[in-house]
């Protein structure tokens, strides 16, 4: 499949957008996480149109991955919209404490306007592998959901209680039918919120090479010791390749071992933290 033109859209999906819809009338909240590295990419238009005006709390999450600099950005970013926003690394709960925090304040606020007092019910949406799960898990002290670093681990719908009585509704992941920019489709595809299986691995690593290159070459050529960049992407795929013996006899490069390399070094932070997508 070309990466200039995904169009993804599994039938589970579309299922996940008719349980939201019909789901939403039972929860007070809105919990929409979103990857710390890519915040626009990673914004579903389909759940923002779903929830209209229910109050939302965004969660920038793996913040551990991304620029720091760039994160606190875009949490004042997400704050301008009219949201709440926080930063997260859902594997270790980082700022967890500052979540339950604002859940506290939104369920005083539901028990000064409701007459039925209850504990505060939300749903926590996202796109697939943007770390939902793992949060959820946080929340609630216990492996609750299923969780993994593959899209589409999480099948069905669950209610998860909380240790104050809040309730979590869980949903899959959720993309949209088409990508009307190809950078979104592409800024998705770096980061593993769509599956490998579909893409060209080497050529995806090539796109991703380039925009590295251009915006954190410092962190390129740390990581793979390399003393300069040159020009284009394809010359620094070899160039490091070479570094790291991944040759074929013959003194061809093993293009699919590097694409992976890469893609699986950026994924886990270790060629740095890194913002694909910068706030204005």
């Amino acid at each position: 499949m070309s990466i200039q033109n995904i169009n993804w859209y599994p039938g589970h999906m579309k299922k996940t957008r008719e349980m939201i819809s019909a789901n939403l009338k039972l929860v007070d909240l809105v919990i929409e996480i979103v990857d710390s590295r890519i915040p626009v990419s990673s914004r579903n238009p389909i759940v923002h149109e779903l929830i209209g005006s229910k109050d939302r709390v965004a969660v920038l999450g793996k913040a551990d991955l991304a620029d720091p600099r760039e994160t606190e950005k875009w949490c004042r970013e997400f704050t301008s919209y009219g949201y709440t926003a926080l930063s997260m690394n859902t594997r270790s709960g980082e700022n967890l404490k500052q979540l339950n925090r604002v859940l506290d304040q939104y369920q005083k606020k539901r028990d000064k306007e409701k007459s039925n007092q209850r504990p505060l019910r939300m749903m926590v949406v996202g796109v697939p592998n943007v770390g939902k799960s793992s949060l959820i898990n946080r929340m609630t002290g216990k492996k609750s959901t299923r969780t993994g670093d593959r899209p589409g681990v999480t099948r069905g719908k669950q209610w998860v209680a909380l240790q104050n009585g809040m309730q979590l509704l869980d949903t899959p992941g959720i993309l949209w039918p088409k990508f009307e920019d190809p950078e979104v489709g592409l800024n998705l595809a770096f980061c593993g919120s769509i599956k490998d299986e579909i893409m060209d691995v080497p050529d995806l690593a090539l796109e991703l090479i380039g925009v590295l290159q251009d915006r954190y070459p410092e962190l390129l050529m740390e990581r793979y010791k390399l003393e300069s960049l040159a020009e284009t992407p394809l010359e620094n795929m070899d160039a490091i390749a070479l570094k790291r013996g991944f040759i074929f006899p013959g003194k061809r490069i093993d293009y699919e071992r590097t694409g992976r390399t890469v893609l699986d070094e950026f994924r886990s932070g270790k060629i740095g933290r890194i913002t694909l997508e910068r706030a204005e």
